[in-house]
């Protein structure tokens, strides 16, 4: 039997060859993930296999697809995670290099309730972790990572027999006929395919050649687990001048980035300007929502104000519900209330039928946002982009605070914001209209403007974010003058990582 691991070993010692190293921090609220080497490993990762396999055995279930990304040790991760899975008695189905949503389309496609996705997303070099599920479309959120934290670090695993792994082939070739198939363009587009050398790099270009997509221009979509350019990640400022840089050298209609698991998409515009996803999240509903009328939208918490206050979505009768940050969290909550699609922010977007199968998907994005242009042949994105009203958001930012203590603090800011809107305060000389308190706080106000404060997910900070539907002034003003005073008087909230 494998020993329980230990969070105190270190590289290079004899002790880290024969027992398994995990440290408590790499579960998150849904996912996981490491430094390879100096916080897992690969007995540690053998150790987490046999944790996962006895979790999906609680949960009467065995059979699982597993597949990796494009780093140079993926493979070997995979390979030890499988060990370990095979150990708990699960029917491990291998797909080989693969991206996560093309893991998700294998429970579809092969009838296996769940997923164990070797990737690093879009992390730099060094990192790795798990994507799991056990009731697809879904992932893991914080009581399933809370319970599987407990099996692992406590060695509570159970061994069985009967475990068997079967390397499927042909999944590949059926996943990028599927999402070929969610777009069929007429319009003649020409499309940069933007992958950062990441492992989207080699399915995207073939699956937007058979969507119809006139010209392909493949940019960086050479495998290389080196990523010698910049991380395949499209919330990166580098990839996202480069994308630009390509729409004007080559006057594309668009430039769609793909992160490192291909699970996200990011968007450069006909004129090199990028679309954060919650902006194209909107131009997608208003279109979605004349061909769906009534239809429901989730969005998280940290995307724009504006799909409360569209004029085109209440005419055309739907619904926006705003939601915890997170990818699980919209996933989980587009599902539950049979919304048409999720939005998250950092460009996670979720399509339930007949668009897609309710997983996030950036080549199922990609079909949206191309058909969308095909719906509309007489406008460029640049135009949709400008039919939108206009609204100034901030940046992201983050001020330090302890993991120990940004739960606490949030729900005091909770409280104060609670009291203030019952006690008829008013911001900046609006008034609250409403509160979201799903995930920290959202203050709406009567212009449709709106102030957020939440506990980061992953790391020691706060999140704020500040929307003005007035100027950019204004934007600032909500930043300087009400929520950076009313943190400042916390002394748990330290430097901020940027600011406006």
């Amino acid at each position: 039997m494998l020993p329980a691991p230990r969070a105190d070993l270190v590289p290079n010692t004899f002790d880290y060859e024969i027992r398994p190293l995990v440290k408590a921090t790499g579960f998150r609220e849904y996912d996981a993930r490491w430094l390879f080497g100096p916080e897992i490993n690969l007995l540690g990762i053998q150790a987490l296999g046999l944790g996962l396999g006895t979790y999906i055995q609680e949960l009467g279930q065995k059979r699982i697809v597993v597949g990796h990304d494009f780093r140079s040790y993926s493979l070997s991760i995979k390979q030890a995670l499988t060990i370990g899975l095979v150990a708990a008695g699960c029917e491990v189905l291998d797909i080989g290099l693969s991206v996560s949503p093309m893991a998700y389309f294998a429970q579809f496609d092969l009838d296996a309730p769940c997923v164990a996705m070797v990737t690093a997303s879009h992390n730099e070099n060094g990192w790795t972790g798990v994507k799991m599920g056990a009731q697809k479309p879904l992932t893991f959120g914080p009581d399933e990572m809370g319970r599987l934290k407990e099996i692992v670090l406590k060695g509570e695993w159970a061994e069985r027999p009967g475990g068997s792994v079967q390397h499927v082939e042909g999944v590949a070739e059926r996943y990028i006929a599927d999402v070929a198939s969610r777009a069929s363009l007429k319009r003649p587009l020409k499309v940069i395919a933007a992958c950062g050398n990441g492992t989207a790099g080699a399915f995207a270009p073939e699956a937007l050649r058979r969507m119809g997509v006139a010209t392909v221009i493949e940019m960086d979509c050479d495998l290389d687990f080196n990523f010698p350019k910049y991380n395949p990640n499209p919330e990166d400022s580098v990839m996202l001048h480069a994308m630009a840089e390509a729409v004007r050298r080559y006057d594309a209609d668009v430039a769609l980035g793909f992160d490192g698991d291909g699970d996200r998409c990011g968007v450069v515009d006909d004129e090199g300007e990028e679309i954060f996803a919650d902006k194209i999240g909107l131009m997608l509903a208003r279109d979605l929502s004349v061909l769906h009328k009534d239809a429901t939208f989730i969005v998280d918490v940290k995307s724009t104000g504006l799909f409360a206050t569209d004029e085109v979505l209440k005419a055309n009768g739907a619904k926006t519900v705003y939601w915890k940050t997170g990818h699980s969290y919209i996933k989980r909550k587009t599902a539950e209330l049979g919304a048409l699609a999720g939005f998250e922010k950092s460009g996670h977007f979720f399509f339930n039928p007949p668009i897609g199968r309710g997983y996030d998907d950036g080549l199922v994005a990609a079909a949206a946002i191309l058909s969308m242009l095909d719906r509309n042949p007489d406008k460029k994105l640049s135009d949709l982009k400008k039919a939108l009203p206009v609204a100034f958001t901030s940046l992201t930012m983050s001020p330090h605070c302890a993991d120990e203590e940004k739960y606490g603090v949030v729900d005091d800011v909770v409280r104060e914001y609670t009291e203030f809107a019952n006690a008829g305060g008013t911001i900046l000389g609006r008034k609250i209209t409403d509160l979201v308190t799903v995930n920290g706080v959202r203050v709406a106000l009567e212009d449709g403007s709106w102030v957020l404060v939440r506990a980061s997910s992953n790391k020691p900070e706060l999140v704020v974010v500040v929307e003005s539907t007035q100027s950019e002034d204004d934007m600032r003003r909500l930043f300087r003058e009400e929520v950076k005073p009313r943190l400042a008087k916390r002394s748990q909230v330290g430097a901020y990582n940027q600011e406006i």
